[in-house]
């Protein structure tokens, strides 16, 4: 006896729910099973790239911030710092500040212009005022010659406390405040310059000074210990460096270098009689 069998086709919209989603799964996933692993793996892989981009975006805002900190300090460092404002009559007397930074005092009719380059830390600068101190005031009081202090600083290394800088500031914050005492004020310094290789004056030592010879307190106190014409110094210096080479103390009488013994008690006074006389 033969047995018939029916195979029977199920329509698509008749097979079970469940079905269906497995195959449209099935399809979605290129006929692949799901891979947990592989899912995991992605996700780290993504976890680890977004933390190196934020890594990359902190580590370029910090080289960024320490560019710009940089660039503040080399601006700082580069800028040539205030001017000494010098003007002032006084007796007949003018002072200003020379182009060559010089603190020019002397009347205005005078035939002769004495430029003395000093450091306050020299010891031969210090014999040279000794020698010739009085006559520069002389000079400047009877209108024979305009002197043009040049101070400069190159001799910290002969102090341990940076003397040179911080006298040679000194110089233009007394002659800032009064050039009418300047000239004393010089003198007095030479007179307790400290020897060499030792600790010069404080700041609070230098401000004394000042006082001793008629400075108010408050008028130089603050630019003696900001220390505020340290930049403008130290350029002048440079310019003397590099036109007349760092030799102190040097005297130009109206341009032209002398050679004086310094040790001989006013040498200077015939040199300046004869370039007024000429």
């Amino acid at each position: 006896m033969r047995m018939k069998v029916r195979i029977y086709h199920v329509a698509a919209g008749n097979r079970p729910a469940s079905e269906r989603r497995e195959r449209a799964v099935s399809r979605n996933q290129g006929g692949k099973k799901s891979n947990p692993l592989l899912s995991t793996q992605r996700a780290e892989r993504t976890r680890k790239i977004l933390i190196q981009v934020g890594v990359a975006a902190v580590l370029v805002g910090l080289i960024a911030a320490i560019g710009v900190s940089v660039a503040v300090k080399k601006a700082r460092r580069d800028a040539p710092g205030p001017t000494p404002t010098i003007a002032a009559t006084f007796d007949g007397i003018s002072a200003s500040l020379a182009e060559n930074g010089a603190i020019r005092i002397g009347k205005p009719d005078a035939k002769v212009t004495v430029r003395v380059i000093e450091d306050l830390q020299c010891p031969a600068c210090k014999l040279f005022e000794q020698s010739n101190g009085q006559v520069l005031i002389d000079a400047v009081n009877d209108g024979t010659a305009v002197v043009e202090y040049n101070t400069i600083t190159f001799l910290d290394p002969q102090s341990g406390n940076e003397y040179s800088s911080r006298a040679g500031n000194a110089s233009y914050c007394v002659a800032e405040a009064d050039p009418s005492k300047y000239q004393q004020w010089l003198t007095t310094m030479f007179e307790q310059q400290p020897l060499e290789g030792t600790a010069g004056q404080s700041d609070d030592q230098l401000i004394e000074i000042a006082e001793s010879v008629g400075y108010a307190k408050d008028a130089v106190a603050q630019c003696i210990s900001d220390r505020t014409y340290d930049k403008y110094i130290k350029a002048r210096t440079a310019d003397v460096a590099n036109s007349i080479g760092l030799s102190t103390p040097t005297v130009l009488v109206d341009g032209k270098k002398v050679d004086l013994e310094i040790m001989v008690p006013r040498s200077l006074e015939p040199v300046i009689s004869a370039a007024a006389a000429s």
